[in-house]
């Protein structure tokens, strides 16, 4: 469902837009992806909105029949946030070891200790980072809403995947300008 409202007390997930990750061969190009990502970014927090940047410093432990990446001690940097994200004081930063930005951290608690009642999730990949924080999200009693023009993938049947079948069933998809009029709304 396309994006009706934002609650009063809304908080953007930016998902591993880090220098560790950004690099690898996305299906769009990163540059527009980061562009809009910097724009909700002073949008959040010109509004004094919650901002949670998350990075990814490993996986989960178990055992998969694909080869696991990043098995070694990650190299220095890799969980930096790229400069284009402005990484401010009031940020809350959430490094996770799964997927989802829920699973192995504490921004669930850190959330509704702000009273927090939505997300708007972006950044990368739309069907692993992104698509298994919406899911926790909403497991977790959270509106969600995401961003499509403001994430991509590497795998274009997961991105498309992820958008057209997975996000309607979580919550509203939304474009960047569409969350952007949105916040314009509290201005007036």
């Amino acid at each position: 469902m396309a994006l009706t409202t934002l609650d009063r007390k809304t908080a953007l997930i930016v998902v591993d837009l880090q220098k560790g990750i950004i690099d690898a061969p996305f299906i769009e190009p990163i540059v527009p992806v980061i562009d809009r990502s910097a724009t909700l970014l002073r949008a959040f927090r010109k509004r004094n909105l919650p901002v949670i940047l998350v990075n990814a410093a490993g996986g989960a432990p178990g055992r998969t029949e694909q080869p696991r990446r990043h098995t070694e001690p990650l190299p220095v940097g890799f969980t930096d946030f790229i400069p284009q994200i402005d990484q401010q004081p009031t940020d809350i930063v959430v490094t996770k070891r799964s997927w989802g930005a829920f699973a192995t951290t504490d921004l669930d608690y850190r959330l509704k200790f702000l009273d927090v009642t939505q997300v708007v999730i972006i950044g990368v990949a739309t069907g692993t980072g992104v698509e298994a924080t919406a899911r926790q999200a909403y497991e977790a009693g959270f509106n969600v809403a995401l961003v499509v023009d403001a994430m991509t993938d590497t795998r274009p049947e997961a991105h498309e995947y992820s958008i057209r079948n997975i996000f309607p069933r979580l919550g509203e998809t939304a474009t960047t300008e569409d969350i952007i009029n949105e916040l314009g709304k509290r201005d007036v």
